[in-house]
Order: structure tokens, then C-alpha cells, then sequence
């Protein structure tokens, strides 16, 4: 099932790409895909497949989550933000 993630902010000029694609059936799947892949962005957004703290998974544009046990649907959309990105 592919997974289309994109990157915002940090995450973003971490990863040094604004989106990619990925495969699992929960966000750890992906997230600890992401981890091998992106070594620039597991260094200070993702370790052990989960969110490091100050970072936030955007599901479908519809609800934020941390919990790395989200389950996902086959074409799902990731936005992977800082929890602070947008300023206040």
C-alpha cells in the first residue's frame, strides 16, 4: 500500500526533499522507513519509529497525531510538521 509523505518546515530541509512515498500499514511502518532513508531527518525528527518530541504526523490534511500504532488506508496522505510550524 503506498503512502504519499510530505515534509514542512524542519522535516522539510532535514529530509532535503519536499515529499516521497512510503509503504506501511502504520505510521511506524513509515516513519522508521523514513528513519533509514532520511538519516538527516531521523538526526532530530524520528527515532526508533516514532515522532520525536516537538513533531507531529498530519493525517489526509484531517487530525494530528504523535501515536506511531495510527493505522493507515491504502493511499493515505502524511504531512510531517513541526508542532510548532506556522508560528503564533
Amino acid at each position: 500500500m503506498t503512502i504519499r509523505i510530505e515534509f514542512y518546515g524542519v522535516p522539510r530541509a532535514r529530509a532535503g526533499i519536499t515529499e516521497t512515498t512510503s509503504a506501511g500499514r502504520r505510521l511506524e511502518h513509515v516513519l522508521t522507513d523514513l528513519e533509514t532513508r532520511f538519516p538527516g531527518l531521523a538526526e532530530c525528527c524520528i527515532a526508533g519509529g516514532k515522532l520525536r518530541p516537538g513533531y507531529v504526523a498530519n493525517l489526509d490534511g484531517q487530525r494530528f497525531t504523535t501515536d506511531e500504532q495510527t493505522e493507515l488506508s491504502a493511499y493515505n496522505s502524511v504531512l510531517i510538521l513541526s508542532a510548532d510550524a506556522g508560528g503564533a
